[in-house]
């Protein structure tokens, strides 16, 4: 018996090319928090939504279409605006780049649609682009989308998904919080409805103007939402946080957030709301 025991045990170790399987990009995704490995059509399938519950990140486009019925979303066209305001070293070379790996023109794609028969128009942030960063592009669109929305008496929706404002462009960046609240201050005192998601990461100027100004504010399980960072706010303080500090459970429970909603209960949660919140307006052309 002792002799078993002793027996070296042999391993075998594919390391020849013709050994090796090549597995086709995209084919598998891997779970950065459960470290699951699945088909990427099954995560799909489920929304992008973990076993384990983590919400995967969405592109513009997919987000869209989880949320809006098929067949009633049109696209606005993006505002022209200076790409390069302050003529910063290789960003218009980083912003084909950009364009040219994820097919979109800027970080922020708007539209509008029904929701369950209820029309919405929604500016959805896609954190490809330059981290979803808010420059004056992204600025003029949110703007140009709620003025269509106020003038149509139509609901609003911003899915924020953003690292902050857009260094490259300086203060032209920033100013584009100011630029954002007003159109939402003149879209609220016509009476109309502003629905803020945040999703992970919403933070910086982001979440510090138009990610914080709705009527109902909510977010994805688990989403990074805050403005400076953990490390920063740690040495000022010189405290230590909380492990689960910024995320949107913590919001919810110091009352800065009205809900966290499961990706797969987003579409009714919208519905419940805009059904609430309709003021006969589905006869609106869209």
């Amino acid at each position: 018996m002792q002799a078993f025991f002793r027996k070296p045990k042999k391993f075998v170790t594919l390391t020849s090319k013709e050994q090796r399987v090549d597995v086709p990009v995209g084919l598998m995704t891997k779970c950065p928090k459960c470290k699951l490995i699945q088909y990427t059509k099954q995560l799909e399938a489920n929304l992008r939504v973990c076993t384990c519950g983590y919400h995967h990140p969405l592109t513009a486009h997919e987000r869209f279409a989880q949320l809006f019925d098929e067949g009633t979303i049109t696209y606005f066209d993006l505002p022209a605006v200076k790409a390069d305001p302050l003529q910063f070293q290789d960003y218009p070379e980083k912003l084909k780049g950009d364009q040219v790996r994820t097919g979109l023109e800027e970080a922020i794609v708007c539209g509008v649609g029904r929701v369950n028969g209820h029309p919405l128009v929604a500016c959805v942030m896609d954190a490809r682009f330059r981290m979803g960063s808010m420059g004056a592009a992204v600025g003029a669109a949110i703007a140009e989308a709620i003025r269509y929305a106020t003038k149509e008496r139509l609901p609003v929706t911003i899915f924020s998904a953003s690292g902050g404002a857009r260094m490259q462009e300086g203060m032209v960046s920033l100013m584009q919080m100011a630029k954002s609240s007003l159109f939402l201050k003149q879209h609220s005192d016509a009476g109309l409805l502003y629905i803020s998601c945040m999703t992970h990461p919403t933070t910086g100027g982001v979440s510090a103007s138009f990610a914080m100004l709705g009527d109902f504010n909510i977010a994805e399980p688990g989403a990074l939402i805050g403005f400076a960072g953990r490390r920063i706010i740690e040495q000022t303080i010189r405290e230590k946080l909380p492990e689960d500090f910024q995320t949107s459970e913590f919001l919810l429970q110091a009352g800065q957030l009205d809900d966290v909603v499961s990706r797969h209960d987003l579409k009714a949660y919208y519905s419940r709301i805009l059904m609430m919140h309709s003021e006969g307006n589905n006869h609106a052309t869209i």
